[in-house]
């Protein structure tokens, strides 16, 4: 089974993107599953995730269904 592999600044791209956009797709939430799946997880990046879903719980960024917020 081949391994889920993140790019390196992928998660400070996402971080900025959700940030920007105020959602969060379905490829997103994949996207920080697949850091997780992957150790060593640093502290750059636990801190990243950590700040979207402080965000998610206070309701600033919305979770969505799609793909991908780009048309």
């Amino acid at each position: 089974m081949p391994a889920i592999s993140p790019l390196p600044s992928a998660l400070s791209e996402l971080f900025a993107q959700v940030s920007i956009s105020g959602e969060m797709t379905l490829a997103d939430r994949y996207g920080i599953l697949a850091v997780l799946l992957n150790p060593p997880t640093n502290a750059e990046e636990l801190y990243c995730i950590d700040r979207i879903l402080y965000r998610c719980r206070q309701g600033r960024v919305r979770l969505v269904d799609e793909l991908s917020t780009i048309l």
